[in-house]
């Protein structure tokens, strides 16, 4: 099994970078790190990841899903407007294949158009909230929502204390 971690260029969450690769390794799932950068991402500790490859090149026929990183990143370089992304995201979603979202990435997914009713656990940002509503998802207050291949985290801090949920969703638990 492999996943995709798609992070920004930049002041991504480093902490819910490492949560994933963490339990991921720990079950066996491959972790590819996956940005349109080509250079050294940063991340808004300080962590360093060198992405695997660019996002550009990624075949979603390969991977068993992707995980969208949260932090500042995404609204610097407005991840969230950017239609190449959206046709990715499309391709995954069209073959059932799992995207997790944590916190405000949750409105690539949204913008994506691959929310229509599903429930999401929206972060407290009211900006993520109003985005997910608009495009039809189905706001939950819970920290964790797994809706057939749609999984999304409220914030990093759910990560942890959920994680478990979500790997035995994904059948390697």
């Amino acid at each position: 099994m492999e996943f995709l971690i798609f992070i920004s260029p930049n002041d991504f969450k480093d902490e819910s970078v490492s949560a994933f690769k963490m339990f991921f390794e720990r079950w066996g799932i491959k972790a590819t790190i996956t940005s349109y950068s080509t250079k050294e991402c940063i991340g808004s500790h300080g962590a360093i990841y060198m992405p695997d490859i660019n996002t550009n090149k990624i075949d979603p026929s390969k991977y068993n899903g992707i995980v969208l990183i949260d932090g500042p990143g995404i609204d610097t370089y407005k991840l969230q407007e950017f239609r190449p992304f959206f046709d990715i995201l499309t391709k995954f979603n069209s073959m059932h294949k799992y995207i997790i979202s944590i916190g405000n990435s949750q409105k690539i997914s949204a913008k994506a158009n691959i929310l229509r009713g599903k429930k999401v656990a929206v972060p407290a940002d009211k900006e993520t909230q109003r985005t997910v509503e608009l495009f039809h998802g189905i706001a939950s207050e819970k920290d964790v929502e797994i809706d057939g291949n749609i999984i999304s985290f409220k914030s990093t801090n759910a990560i942890e204390d959920n994680i478990n949920s979500v790997l035995e969703h994904i059948g390697v638990k």
